[in-house]
């Protein structure tokens, strides 16, 4: 199956960074959110991440006008009509998912593939909402999209062989690397990278160690791009709990049940980057940053 046109269902922080690696690729690419300030605040992320890409030589000023072009947006789940492939990247419940990929159902072509960019939830549950399971699977981009190269392709019990090697191909046009995991909850990334988030926090909910301790520890000790207090507030504490609280219902281990500290926080509205403060502090003036 060829695919020139591309949709993705949200311009969040993952929505708008996928929208900006399929249209650097050279592929239309339809972006659509729920609202109008929505969308154009994610447009903007994008225009900020094209010019960031021109300022590190990483993309030529040509390119970020032709990737511009390649990008739409809108509101309406209709718009996606001409898509090839739709990559949904909502908000990681359930419920709201089987929303989007029954509608897409509707209004996609027979021969578009439906995925979702979930990092935890069973494809199984999202192919059950459509009448084309054969061609929904799992593509999971890692977060920063534009920037991290790797794609987790899940494959659920209905997935067509066509449908994985289609994803394949369109995975390798976006200039990333492909694993593949079989359709249980986590898949291949959040299985093993859970527990270790979650083993951090408990160390610092029993003062074993200072959280900047246990951040440099693993920088400077395993040599680690970041510590994990550090990734969890870049990731949002309030999605690794959710992500937490599937992989537990899935698996009933103490390893992936959130620590009463986790919980608190998420009630405390201290989710991390995104509202200023997690385990460090991102409000101007304050000093409680990560280590260097």
């Amino acid at each position: 199956m060829e695919i020139r046109t591309v949709g993705v269902v949200g311009c969040g922080l993952m929505g708008s960074g996928i929208a900006e690696v399929c249209a650097r690729a050279g592929y239309d690419t339809i972006v659509r959110e729920v609202d109008q300030s929505l969308l154009e605040r994610g447009l903007e992320r994008i225009g900020r991440s094209l010019d960031t890409a021109v300022k590190r030589g990483k993309l030529a000023e040509a390119g970020r006008g032709s990737a511009w072009e390649r990008l739409q947006g809108t509101t309406s789940l209709d718009a996606l009509a001409p898509c090839d492939v739709v990559i949904e990247a909502v908000i990681e419940q359930l419920d709201e998912k089987r929303r989007v990929f029954s509608a897409l159902d509707e209004v996609c072509p027979p021969h578009a593939i439906l995925a979702s960019n979930t990092s935890s939830i069973p494809i199984i549950e999202l192919a059950g909402a459509t009448r084309r399971p054969g061609q929904v699977l799992g593509m999971h981009f890692m977060n920063p999209a534009p920037v991290m190269p790797l794609v987790e392709l899940v494959r659920a019990l209905p997935t067509e062989e066509t449908t994985l090697d289609a994803a394949r191909a369109f995975c390798d046009s976006l200039g990333k690397r492909v694993i593949v995991a079989q359709d249980r909850a986590g898949f291949i990334v959040n299985l093993l990278l859970v527990p270790y988030l979650l083993d951090a926090i408990r160390i610092v909910e029993s003062s074993t160690a200072s959280k900047q301790d246990i951040d440099l520890g693993m920088t400077l000790g395993c040599g680690l791009p970041m510590g994990p207090l550090t990734l969890l507030d870049f990731v949002g504490l309030d999605t690794v709990c959710y992500i937490a609280d599937i992989l537990y219902e899935e698996y009933r281990e103490q390893r992936y049940a959130p620590p009463p500290l986790l919980r608190r926080m998420v009630a405390a509205g201290y989710t991390g980057r995104k509202s200023g403060r997690g385990f460090y502090d991102y409000r101007d003036g304050s000093t409680d940053r990560p280590p260097a």
